[in-house]
C-alpha cells in the first residue's frame, strides 16, 4: 500500500494535465501477449519460469534479470504461481484471483493482492497482478498493472508448462486493463 501513497502523491504532483491523478496523457498501448512458462522445478534451467510485467517477457530466474511472478507445481502437484514474497525476494510483486472473464477486467484494483504465498491456479483462472515498485520515466515510483488468463497447464514430465494470455498497462501510474491506450 505504501508504494500505491507514494506513486499517488508523486503523480499528483506532476499535475500536467487535467485528470485526477495529474498524469500525463498515456502513449503506450495495451496488447494482449501469448506467454508460455516453464516450471521452477523439473524443467532444465535454460527454460523461463518467471515473467517481467514491464519487460513484458518471460525471463529465466537464474540470470539475475527481474521479474514479478514465477510458476511452478507445488508439493501436492497443484500449479501455483509466485509473487517475489513467495520466492523470499520480498514482498515487491502481488496477484489476486479475479472472478470476472478476462475481457470484463476493465481497471485494476489497488489493494487484495497476494504478497507472500503461492497462488494455487487451473486452466481457465483468471488474475491481476502488479510488478515491485520501479522508478517510470517520470521519475515517480510507480507499479504497473496486468491481467492474466491461463489457458493452459503442461503437467507432463516432459514439459512442466503454464500458457497464458497477458495484458499489461505500461503506462506510469496507470491501471487500464484494456486493449489500446488507456484513458487513466
Amino acid at each position: 500500500m505504501r508504494y500505491f501513497i507514494l506513486a499517488f502523491l508523486a503523480c499528483a504532483a506532476i499535475a500536467s494535465c487535467g485528470n485526477p491523478l495529474g498524469l500525463p496523457p498515456a502513449f503506450i498501448s495495451n496488447v494482449v501477449d501469448t506467454v508460455s512458462l516453464y516450471a521452477l522445478s523439473g524443467t532444465p534451467v535454460s527454460l523461463p519460469s518467471g515473467y517481467s510485467i514491464i519487460g513484458q517477457r518471460a525471463v529465466r530466474t537464474d540470470q539475475g534479470l527481474p521479474f514479478d511472478f514465477a510458476f511452478d507445481f507445488d508439493s501436492t502437484g497443484q500449479a501455483v504461481l509466485l509473487p517475489t514474497g513467495a520466492l523470499k525476494m520480498g514482498k515487491q510483486s502481488g496477484l489476486q484471483i479475479s472472478g470476472q472473464d478476462f475481457d470484463s477486467i476493465k481497471i485494476a484494483p489497488t489493494s487484495n493482492y497476494n504478497l507472500d504465498s503461492a497462488q494455487v491456479v487451473d486452466s481457465n483462472r483468471v488474475l491481476i497482478l502488479h510488478s515491485s515498485t520501479v522508478t517510470c520515466s517520470f521519475n515517480i515510483p510507480a507499479v504497473y498493472y496486468a491481467k492474466l488468463y491461463v489457458v493452459r497447464i503442461d503437467t507432463t514430465s516432459s514439459e512442466r508448462r503454464i500458457d497464458f494470455l497477458i495484458l499489461s498497462d505500461l503506462n506510469c501510474g496507470y491501471r487500464g486493463l484494456e486493449e489500446g491506450v488507456p484513458r487513466h
